[in-house]
């Protein structure tokens, strides 16, 4: 069992920057690979990005690509996205998410353990 907590978001002008965290309970965290999903009001939810349980491969999205930078810390049990010259469009509620498998997932019906969600707005 994985709880995740998500923290960090919040409302940022165009241009700027935001980090995101996701912590996670449990001692089998580096297990996990993790991915971050965004959902939009009225859209549905959305791949941004993901990470494999040891941190070697990472696969983002096409809209946030050069853009966000997903990392984690399995001695912290925390993953992390960078995300920089944010744009309106990305305006959303930002979920990490864990899987307990190696392959690159990037389907949100595939992960096994969501956290709450932290809302992002970016003005324009």
């Amino acid at each position: 069992q994985v709880q995740l907590a998500e923290s960090g978001g919040g409302l940022v002008q165009a241009g700027g920057s935001l980090r995101l965290s996701c912590a996670a309970s449990g001692r089998t965290f580096s297990r996990y690979s993790m991915g971050w999903f965004r959902q939009a009001p009225g859209k549905e939810r959305e791949f941004v990005a993901h990470i494999n349980w040891l941190g070697g491969r990472t696969i983002y999205a096409d809209s946030v690509k050069g853009r966000f930078t997903i990392s984690r810390d399995n001695a912290k049990n925390t993953v992390y996205l960078q995300m920089n010259s944010l744009a309106p469009e990305d305006t959303a509620v930002y979920y990490c998410a864990a899987v307990q498998r190696l392959a690159v997932v990037t389907t949100p019906n595939e992960y096994d353990y969501w956290g709450q969600g932290t809302q992002v707005t970016v003005s324009s």
